[in-house]
C-alpha cells in the first residue's frame, strides 16, 4: 500500500507550524538533555539551513518536517520530525526507507545526528544506521550502502 505522503518546500508562512511541531517533538528531548529550550533557540534550530526544509503532508494535512541536504557523496538528514499524533504509524520508517533506497541506488552514505535521549535512535538502528561517533548529547549515525 502506497502511503499518500507528499512534500512541499517550507516557506516563511510555515514558521508558526514548525515552531509548534518542534516544541511538541524536540523540546522534551532538549530539556532532558539539559539543552536550551527557549523560543529563540528553537526558532534558530528551525531556521538552520531552512532552504532544505520540506513540510511532510499525509492526505493533504501537514504532519511533519524533513530537512535534508543531498550532496555529491552523502545524504544528510538534518531534521526529521513527525507530529506526535502521527508517530507510531510507520511514517518515519517509510520516509527513511525511501531516503536509504536513494542512498543505496546512488552509492551515497546517509547520515544523521540523534539526541541520546531520543528513542528514535532505535528506529535508525533498525533501519541499518550505525553509530559512527558521539558527543556529550548526540550520536552521529551513518548508513552506508553495501
Amino acid at each position: 500500500m502506497k502511503t499518500p505522503l507528499t512534500y512541499q518546500k517550507a516557506t516563511e508562512n510555515d514558521i508558526d507550524y514548525l515552531l509548534d511541531l518542534r516544541t511538541k517533538t524536540m523540546v522534551p528531548h532538549y530539556a532532558e538533555s539539559h539543552l536550551p529550550t527557549d523560543r529563540e533557540t528553537t526558532l534558530q534550530r528551525i531556521l538552520y539551513q531552512f532552504d532544505k526544509a520540506y513540510i511532510i503532508f499525509l492526505d493533504n494535512q501537514p504532519i511533519g518536517l524533513l530537512k535534508i541536504d543531498k550532496a555529491e557523496t552523502n545524504i544528510d538528514i538534518l531534521q526529521l520530525q513527525i507530529d506526535p499524533s502521527q508517530q507510531g504509524k510507520g511514517l518515519g520508517s517509510i520516509i527513511l526507507t525511501d531516503i536509504l533506497k536513494e542512498a543505496s541506488e546512488t552509492g551515497k552514505t546517509a547520515s544523521l545526528n540523534v539526541l541520546k535521549t531520543n528513542k528514535a535512535q532505535h528506529l535508525y538502528s533498525r533501519l541499518g544506521f550505525k553509530i559512527a561517533g558521539e558527543d556529550e548529547h548526540s550520536y552521529f549515525m551513518e548508513f552506508s550502502p553495501v
